[in-house]
Parts: C-alpha cells; structure tokens; sequence
C-alpha cells in the first residue's frame, strides 16, 4: 500500500465500492497515523498526510524548535531546524520532521489494511443509507431472498430491506425469487448498517400507485385528497381536479378501467372505490358510501356526525361486509356516520311525534323538525336543551318540559316493548328449532323402519338352515 501504486489503487476501491477517494485517502491516514504511533510511541505526535502527487502517504513527527535540547524525543535545535526545513523558523515553534517508513514492514501495511476496510464498509453503509433515506416515500422494486421471523428479507440490489409482519397485506404469499413492489416507510441507521423498512400495507402505498399510473397526478392537475384501506380487502380514494375540464374519477379509472385495474393488480385483487371529493360534508358522505344510494342526511355539524339514511334495500350494501362501507367511509370523510334505514326513521319518528303530543296541537311536523335539528332518538330528546324545543312554534318553557318528560316515560315503554319482542322472538326461535328436531327425528325413524328386514314366516322346515 505504500507503494507509487498507491494512487491508482485508491482510484480502483472508490470506483469499485461507489465512495469518495478522500474517504480512502482519510482512512489510509488514520491507518498510519495509528500504526506509526504503535512504533515510535503513544506520547509522539504524529501527523499523517496523503501526498497525491508522489501516490505515499507521509508521516510527520511534530518538535519543539529549541535553543538547547533538554528532551531529544520532542525537541530539535533551531540550527537544525533552519537548515533542514525552515529558515525563519523561531525558538518555540513546532515543526514537522518527515518520519522514514520504509521500515515498517508487513504490521504496519496489515494494520492499514484493517483500517482502511472497516473505514471502506462504513462508507458503504453511509452511502447506503443516504441513497435509501432520500427514496423514503417511493415505491422500489426487489426480489424476495429469505423469511425471518414472519418479515420478508428483500433484496434491493445494493442493499437488503424488511417487510414486517404487520406492513404485509394479509392473504399475500411469496416465495424466494419472486419479484416484489414495495414502499420505503422509513431508513433507520443501526449498527448493522441501515435498515430499510418497506411496507405493501401502507396507505400511502396505494397512493403512490396512482401517482405512478396516472399522468394528471403527475402534472398536478389531478390529486387524491383523502384515502381509506383495509389492505387485501378494499380501499376508497377521494380525488379532486385543479381544472373543471378534466375530471378526475375519469383519470384515475383510465379507457375502460385500465389505470385502476393496473393498481388493482398489483395489489392482488384489492377492490377500490374512486369517489369525488366534495367541499360539501353532505354529497361527499353520500359519495363516500358509493355504490350505495342515500334518501337523506341529518347532520350535527357541532359533533361531527351524521345520521344517513338509506332505502331498506340499501341499508346492508350501505354498511358493507362486517361494517366495511361505513368503517371505510368514516376513515375517509373524518366524520362520525350513523347509517338507518328509511323504516327505521319512519320509527324514530313516530316516538319523536308521540313525545311531542305532549303539548296540543303538536304531531308529525314538529317531529320532521327535530329530525331535521339532528334528535333522532327519544334519548336525544330527552336530553337535549328546552331553548330546542323553545324554538318550534307553539312550544313555550312548559310545553318543553313536558316534551322532555313525556320522552322519558317513552324510553321506559320503548325499552319494555323492545324486550317483550324479543322474548317473544326466542320464544318462536324455540319452537322452530323444536319443531325442526321433532321433524328429523320422525324423519330419521321413519328411514330405519324402511331399512328393517322382517323375519320369514311359516314352517320351520320350510327355511333354510
């Protein structure tokens, strides 16, 4: 290594390994620096310089210039030391006296060897990590090479990454070899080196999915305002257009479905819904529950929330498998949704126009206006201020507490009828269920005394022995 080969050398390494020939230059220094010390002793000081235009790195011992030496390991004479390197040197300064290394032999090149190849790899690491923390955020391609631990080990090409266990799409199976698409979650610096942490589960995942297939997100034209995903099963997109003339459900879902089809495939069959955001809580509600169609919606802008109301035969496509829709579209939208049915309204308002009669002349209109002021319920009722009920006509402060009062009592009768319809539907579930094993039993002994033999008849000598 020290050598007039030196410099192509270092050329080679930082051509080959990807990093700065200074950092190899640095390393090759500290190397002799350290190993020069371990010759000459810990207390010298010892500079070394890596000299470009000769390809060998010089090693200096610094002196005190001195007009009498008292320490000949650590002083020169200002003779000396004008003659041989400076002439304007001054008692009391330090200066450099080139150290021969000629004689250091194979300790000294194995020890630069070790140094230089722990500085070479945690240059590679940092350049690893530099690389890979400026793509935090983008999706990256790998090929899977092993499993550890339930994570997927993926090899990027200059670097291995993980997914974990909880950033894979349940139902999602590979094998080593097998290609893989992922997003950078996050790079972390460990002693290892750096981990790359991907995720396929990541909502953003999906989002940069779009971005990638769709040429209007691209221009910024077109940009998805909120996202929803339950990974593997559904996701829901709200996206909104920076131009009236592009439309941009329209741009997402491509000729004949091919941009979200593309997204879809490579999230394995993962069903999305494409809606249009709306600065209107109400239309971007209903846009969110799609495909299911709304009659109505009560809204409570101070809680957030909203009470949706759907055709009877809308009411299941509108909650979704297990909850799915309406979990979806809560995560979506940011507000609390209540969904129920047109039947189940009609209900609620003939409790609320009972509670009502409670003052005369009051009925089925006062009720549509409680709904409309967002009680839907007795206990809302019940519970809510007498400046509410105050502020229907024909209700003054006693009409609103005998409202309230009378909503009160209706809860306990409501509830006592509740609980009666319910003993009386297990009740029938009870003889159902009798009736039924009543039946296969029947059914059961009526098959046997088919398959029965009866026993021969007649003389005994008539049967056969």
């Amino acid at each position: 290594m020290l050598g007039l080969n030196l410099k192509r050398e270092i050329d080679q390494i930082a051509k080959d390994k990807g990093i700065e020939a200074s950092e190899i230059t640095g390393a090759l220094e500290e190397a002799m620096r350290q190993a020069a010390r371990k010759r000459f002793g810990q207390d010298k000081e010892i500079e070394a310089r890596y000299n470009d235009e000769i390809g060998e790195v010089e090693l200096f011992e610094f002196r005190e210039v001195v007009e009498e030496i008292t320490d000949p390991e650590t002083q020169i004479l200002i003779e000396e030391a004008k003659r041989e390197y400076d002439p304007e040197v001054e008692p009391g300064d330090e200066i450099g006296v080139k150290l021969d290394t000629s004689g250091f032999g194979r300790i000294l090149a194995q020890a630069a060897k070790q140094v230089i190849i722990q500085r070479i790899r945690d240059a590679e690491r940092d350049n690893t990590y530099e690389e890979y923390f400026d793509r935090t955020g983008e999706i990256v391609n790998g090929i899977v090479r092993r499993f550890e631990k339930g994570a997927i080990i993926v090899d990027l090409g200059r670097a291995e990454a993980v997914i974990p266990a909880k950033e894979q799409v349940p139902r999602e199976s590979y094998r080593p070899g097998d290609r893989i698409r992922a997003y950078v979650l996050e790079v972390n610096k460990v002693a290892k080196g750096p981990q790359i942490v991907l995720s396929r589960a990541s909502i953003d995942f999906l989002i940069k999915l779009f971005e990638q297939e769709v040429p209007e997100m691209y221009e910024k034209i077109v940009s998805i305002h909120a996202a929803a995903r339950e990974p593997g099963g559904r996701s829901k997109i709200a996206v909104v257009s920076r131009d009236s003339d592009v439309d941009p459900v329209g741009a997402c879902v491509g000729m004949k479905g091919s941009r979200v089809q593309a997204v879809v495939q490579e999230l394995r069959g993962e069903r999305i819904d494409i809606v249009p955001w709306s600065p209107d809580p109400a239309r971007y509600v209903c846009s969110a529950l799609s495909p299911a169609q709304v009659s109505k919606v009560i809204i409570d802008e101070a809680q957030k929330s909203m009470d949706v109301i759907v055709p009877d035969d809308q009411l299941s496509l509108a909650i979704g498998r297990r909850g799915q829709n309406v979990r979806l579209a809560v995560q979506l939208t940011e507000w609390r949704i209540d969904i129920k049915s047109e039947t189940k309204m009609r209900e609620i308002a003939q409790w609320l126009s009972r509670a009502v009669s409670a003052v005369e002349g009051c009925g089925d209109p006062e009720a549509d206006l409680l709904l409309q002021q967002g009680i839907t319920s007795l206990e809302d009722l019940a519970e809510c201020s007498p400046e509410l009920l105050m502020s229907l006509p024909g209700i003054d402060e006693t009409g609103a507490a005998s409202i309230k009062a009378r909503a009160a009592e209706l809860i306990e009768v409501k509830a006592a009828e509740e609980e009666e319809r319910a003993r009386l539907e297990a009740e029938n579930e009870a003889r159902l269920r009798a009736e039924a094993e009543a039946a296969a039993a029947e059914s059961r002994a009526a098959g046997e005394g088919e398959g029965a033999v009866a026993p021969p008849t007649g003389p005994a000598s008539d049967r056969e022995d």
